[in-house]
């Protein structure tokens, strides 16, 4: 009989399946549980969305794109690039940019791609701590080796913390703001330090801006969430739909970046991903004329007060954007964070223990994607937990 067991390489092996999955593995025993876990926004896909995607349906637009990429969907993405960033060039469209536009199978495609294409064994990549949980798996997916940077108590992924990480091994920084699963926006000093010195050590910096519509406190001369892409146009930013326009499932992102790498990453969706889905890049254009200001607004709202109501029972590090807190256990109880989410979980709050996205076990992370009754109510849960 055939032992599967000895066709599963050690690289499969080395990839934990996601602590996040356990904890919903849990819910699934609870009844009508307060989720404060899920990583996805309350809100539906705008009706006018949906109709561009039904309508590309109804017309046949059903078939295989060009794996770049629809033109009209690209040429979107670039002149929307130029004009929040001038230092990307003054293009109208995809063809005449100074930078290759891919679009990608949601961001988490565009991850996969970036990495296979830039990193292999041999190869470091610099990540904070803590992290979004896909991203250390994804780097050892590519063979190269994660190098973490502690980034506690404030979780800002400065220049000054990378420095002492570099060496002749280190191929990538991955930058991520606002941040999963902190919430923390990254100033613009600490976006043009991060950049200037991946410039200066020929390293490539990716930045991963997946909630970059989620910030909250923005700076008014800027007019959007600070980023890297602010001063340098010598690397990877990742952008997507799935959070700003609630279409997780619809699988949709892009990069942009220097052309010699998009166009490898293009090649290899060829031979993986082959396209983002044709129905849903229509949508996608549909989805940039959207006013997503409102919605933003009830996340500000729901930031303001988990920080209000948390503030004094647990040490938390000011979300500026995305929707998750990151709290910290309070010392008194004498627990790690996974042992706090146990007796959150027992009292029918889900939340994810800090573990799942750190080396370290100290805190847990909230999300506040959900409606406020909900929130309020286990608020009241965690902050009566929090006494002991």
């Amino acid at each position: 009989m055939l032992d599967p067991q000895r066709f599963i390489t050690p690289r499969a092996r080395s990839i934990d399946a996601s602590g996040i999955r356990r904890v919903f593995d849990l819910a699934a025993q609870l009844e009508d549980p307060i989720n404060l876990s899920i990583g996805q926004p309350d809100f539906d896909v705008p009706q006018a969305v949906k109709d561009a995607a039904i309508e590309a349906i109804q017309k046949g637009f059903n078939r295989y794109t060009v794996t770049q990429g629809v033109h009209v969907l690209r040429d979107r993405i670039v002149r929307a690039m130029v004009a929040q960033f001038p230092a990307w060039g003054e293009a109208t469209s995809a063809d005449d940019a100074d930078f290759g536009t891919l679009i990608t199978s949601g961001v988490s495609g565009g991850l996969v791609l970036a990495l296979l294409v830039c990193v292999g064994p041999g190869d470091e990549v610099i990540l904070p701590d803590p992290y979004f949980v896909m991203y250390r798996h994804l780097v050892t997916l590519s063979g190269a080796t994660p190098v973490y940077v502690d980034t506690y108590p404030d979780f800002q992924l400065t220049a000054e913390r990378i420095l002492p990480h570099l060496s002749g091994r280190t191929r990538l920084v991955l930058f991520n703001s606002p941040s999963n699963p902190t919430g923390v926006v990254a100033s613009e000093a600490v976006c043009r330090d991060v950049a200037e010195l991946c410039g200066a050590h020929d390293v490539l910096l990716m930045s991963d801006e997946i909630y970059d519509e989620f910030c909250y406190d923005r700076d008014g001369d800027k007019g959007g969430c600070p980023s890297p892409a602010s001063y340098t146009r010598d690397m990877l930013l990742l952008r997507g739909f799935s959070k700003t326009y609630g279409m997780t499932g619809w699988r949709l992102g892009y990069v942009c970046g220097p052309k010699p790498i998009v166009e490898e990453m293009t090649k290899l969706q060829q031979y993986s991903f082959v396209c983002a889905p044709s129905m849903v890049q229509m949508a996608g254009v549909k989805a940039l004329d959207e006013d997503v200001s409102s919605r933003v607004e009830a996340y500000r709202v729901k930031r303001d007060l988990v920080v209000e109501r948390l503030r004094g029972h647990f040490e938390l590090a000011i979300p500026g954007g995305a929707f998750y807190a990151f709290p910290k256990v309070p010392r008194s109880l004498g627990m790690t964070g996974g042992e706090f989410v146990e007796q959150a979980i027992g009292h029918n709050v889900l939340v994810i223990p800090g573990s799942v996205f750190s080396r370290y076990d100290t805190h847990f992370r909230l999300s506040y994607a959900c409606d406020n009754e909900s929130l309020s109510r286990g608020l009241d849960v965690l902050i009566e937990l929090s006494k002991g």
